[in-house]
């Protein structure tokens, strides 16, 4: 019995470190979202990390249309809520 409280412990301590890890990651793209999307309008992807287009594309802020990358609305309200953040 103890085995078995000592495992779901473990296996509830990796999901709250997994679950801590995705967050300082969204967290981090959201910040470095403006500078992506500077980066996007000065045709300049090819500086931005393979593994954050991928994470910004499932997160739904950036979007592949014609070929290219461009925000979405998504990615433009989270663009805009960072914004006030950054002058703060």
């Amino acid at each position: 019995m103890a085995s078995s409280t000592s495992q779901q412990q473990q296996q509830q301590t990796k999901a709250s470190r997994r679950a801590a890890d995705a967050a300082e990651r969204r967290e981090r793209l959201r910040r470095s979202l403006p500078a992506t999307v500077e980066l996007l309008q000065s045709r300049q992807a090819d500086r931005i990390d393979d593994a954050d287009i991928d994470a910004y594309v499932s997160l739904n802020w950036l979007e592949w249309h014609g070929g290219g990358l461009r925000l979405t609305i998504t990615g433009r309200n989270v663009c805009a809520q960072s914004i006030p953040a950054a002058l703060a």
